[in-house]
């Protein structure tokens, strides 16, 4: 039978059109220098959205132009979110903290007609500009500090959109590219996926169910992790959608700023990497606080972390898991109804998974070797696959992406995951990171879990050392916390009891700081190049 419902599109615009009639007196609250805070309405947003649509027009940006962003979260950038692609075009977030040459790469090989920056960038992007073919125009956005060069091709922001007439935005196919983002390029040149305004509508919807984050109008959302990655995890259109009051932190992401601005402006869900929550916990520790859910993804929540959470404000983190390619929410850590009596140890463990699969995504897990799927026992480890309306099907003009996609349309992750018969997830690393003694696995992620139990330790990580007689043997890398003392025998002592004994590291080194990566994960890559040639006792 011939389907009976309107073909009516997904698009962007139309969250645009949602929010600016239906919640125009909400809220979006901006942080600026000095610990001062801008506030303005939706209602104000969408008329400065609306007039940004024409400044595009009257830039000469082309219909499917690459409309980029080098900027900190805030209000001025939430109307580049919406101006570019509710206008047709595609809006092409820029990470502030690659390397020149990936960023070069990235400008260039996206086709970037335009960068809107913020002042206090404008000295990292500057330099490049000679190599940037493509780019027109550079559009300052002020943010207070910063030398502005002398040239024609930087324009002002505001003095644009004051002499821009507003915009009709409306988009009729919901399959047009909507907006891009890279991946972080942890080995060789970032790839590039675009994403739908379907896609992106779904993701929103889906950010919206009560069994993932459960966004919604009354939220007061702080989005600390950046709106570079992974379009703030889709939170920025989600929060739009929702009606909800959005909190930009600006370029202030230290943990008295970011705690004043959880209590101050009385946040119910805020979002970042666990480099963010191990930060702040002292701060929120006996404040009057609003949170209903506390974000974490980027890489796996240490279980300490969460419980430490929920032990001293009573909210354990929520964790979430995701990628570049999948939106990217692709599932979150929730405790079911069905395993909400069981001891709290046992609930402890759950929560330190990525828990259910988003509704609307698909996962498997495959025997890497065989690509025979597994069972889903807690027990049996493969590469975990995903699949869903907002998932990638290739990387943009790549041809390195048959390698991240199975001819049968599934995303292969890279991670290492198990799934229980109650279908949550539990990464054991990723692929590259595991250590493979003597033709058994040992997963880097559990026993840096188990290393940050320990009181004196901030932060650990572990790598992969070649071995004469096992092929690969566990190095520890550890970070002791201020003022504490540690030595390597305490480290492997407190291990004993908690891993196999064949897992125990054979040797502990101890740093200073665990290199990150631009998007805020441990950078494994740069320990495993200072610690090439290392020496295992």
């Amino acid at each position: 039978m011939q389907g009976l419902m309107q073909d009516y599109p997904l698009t962007i615009d139309g969250i645009f059109r949602r929010v600016e009639r239906m919640y125009p007196n909400k809220t979006i609250v901006d942080a600026v220098p000095g610990g001062e805070v801008r506030r303005t309405s939706y209602g104000a947003w969408a008329e400065r959205t609306r007039r940004l649509g024409g400044v595009l027009d009257d830039l000469g940006i082309s219909t499917d132009g690459r409309v980029a962003t080098f900027a900190w979260n805030s209000g001025r950038h939430l109307e580049l979110y919406f101006a570019a692609p509710g206008s047709g075009r595609i809006l092409h977030t820029l990470n502030i903290r690659l390397f020149a040459e990936q960023l070069t790469y990235i400008v260039n090989h996206a086709e970037d007609e335009v960068i809107f920056a913020d002042r206090s960038l404008l000295g990292l992007l500057w330099p490049l500009m000679p190599e940037l073919s493509g780019v027109k125009h550079v559009v300052v956005m002020d943010d207070g500090t910063g030398d502005i060069p002398d040239d024609p091709r930087i324009l002002d922001y505001e003095e644009l959109l004051a002499a821009a007439s507003p915009a009709e935005f409306r988009v009729t196919d919901e399959d047009r590219a909507s907006s891009m983002c890279y991946t972080s390029g942890t080995t060789g040149n970032p790839k590039g996926v675009v994403y739908s305004h379907r896609s992106v509508v779904l993701h929103s919807m889906a950010a919206m169910f009560t069994g993932t984050l459960g966004v919604n109008e009354a939220d007061r959302i702080l989005p600390v992790v950046p709106m570079f990655h992974a379009n703030a995890w889709g939170l920025c259109q989600a929060a739009a959608m929702a009606g909800s009051d959005l909190i930009f932190p600006g370029r202030d992401l230290s943990p008295g700023a970011v705690t004043d601005l959880i209590v101050k402006e009385k946040v119910t869900l805020a979002a970042g990497v666990p480099t963010i929550w191990m930060g702040t916990l002292p701060l929120l520790e006996g404040q009057d606080l609003s949170l209903r859910a506390i974000v974490c993804g980027g890489s796996a929540v240490p279980k300490v972390l969460s419980e430490a959470y929920r032990e001293k404000i009573g909210l354990p983190i929520l964790q979430a898991w995701g990628m570049t390619e999948t939106s990217p929410l692709a599932s979150v850590c929730q405790i079911v109804s069905t395993l909400a009596g069981r001891p709290e140890d046992e609930l402890a463990d759950i929560r330190a998974t990525q828990g259910q699969p988003a509704p609307g995504v698909e996962a498997r897990i495959v025997d890497p070797d065989t690509l025979e799927e597994l069972p889903w026992d807690g027990k049996a480890s493969g590469e975990l696959q995903v699949a869903g309306p907002w998932i990638a099907r290739t990387y943009y003009n790549d041809d390195r992406a048959p390698e991240s996609f199975t001819p049968d349309g599934w995303l292969r992750t890279g991670d290492v995951a198990t799934i229980s018969p109650d279908a949550y997830i539990h990464l054991v690393d990723r692929t590259k990171d595991l250590v493979k003694s003597g033709g058994e696995w040992i997963s880097s992620v559990e026993l840096e879990n188990e290393i940050m139990a320990h009181p004196k330790v901030a932060e650990a990580a572990v790598i992969a050392i070649p071995h004469e007689r096992w092929v690969e043997r566990p190095l520890a890398c550890v970070v002791v916390r201020p003022g504490e003392q540690l030595t390597k025998e305490e480290v492997l002592a407190f291990l004993e009891p908690r891993v196999a004994k064949w897992w125990l590291p054979d040797d502990v080194v101890f740093i200073e700081e665990v290199p990150k990566t631009s998007v805020g994960k441990f950078s494994k890559k740069d320990l495993r190049e200072r610690f090439a040639g290392y020496q295992l006792p």
